[in-house]
């Protein structure tokens, strides 16, 4: 069985619906989810799935090898970002290689980049009259949405659309497409 470890910041969203697909199958699991925020919905999330999580802060992350030896004691076969904001320092990258992946919420390299997450992408995207957006899942390097690419998908904007309305669009793409490429990735 193939083990899943989860990066996430926010609502977890993303984490849930891949917790929920990889629960439907037995060649993986989702074994722990690692958040850097004490108030990121992503917790209730787990708890509701009685999934493992590990909390730690910026300091943990960035400076101390805490997370990376947590990380190397459960050996995951795969490293998902989902919705992570900060960024992997190159110690965690080379002891896991080719092993973590991100979803961006732009058709990269477009609007890709330190501070270009969420409804700063979406704002970005409508202001520059943009007639198509989506997704790529990407492997993670030392520089911020610049890892190889593993997957696109595009959606059509209109003159219409208001960056509310293309989250929308991106959050039912990245539901439909993330969990699948996770599959696909670990069954490589």
């Amino acid at each position: 069985m193939k083990q899943i470890v989860i990066f996430a910041s926010g609502s977890g969203s993303n984490a849930e619906n891949i917790i929920r697909y990889f629960s439907q199958r037995n060649n993986a699991k989702v074994v722990r989810v690692f958040t850097n925020n004490s108030r990121a919905t992503v917790l209730e999330r787990c708890e509701r799935h009685r999934i493992d999580t590990h909390l730690f802060n910026r300091e943990a992350l960035l400076q101390t090898n805490e997370v990376r030896n947590a990380l190397i004691n459960i050996n995951p076969d795969l490293i998902v970002l989902a919705g992570f904001l900060l960024k992997i320092p190159s110690a965690i990258i080379s002891s896991f290689p080719n092993k973590i992946i991100n979803i961006h919420p732009a058709l990269l390299p477009k609007y890709g980049g330190k501070g270009m997450y969420g409804m700063h992408v979406h704002k970005a995207v409508v202001s520059n009259k943009e007639i198509e957006t989506g997704i790529t899942i990407h492997y993670v390097n030392k520089n911020y949405d610049e890892g190889a690419m593993i997957f696109q998908v595009k959606c059509k904007i209109s003159s219409l659309d208001t960056p509310e309305s293309v989250a929308a669009k991106i959050h039912t793409l990245e539901m439909q497409h993330f969990p699948v490429i996770i599959n696909s990735l670990l069954n490589d």
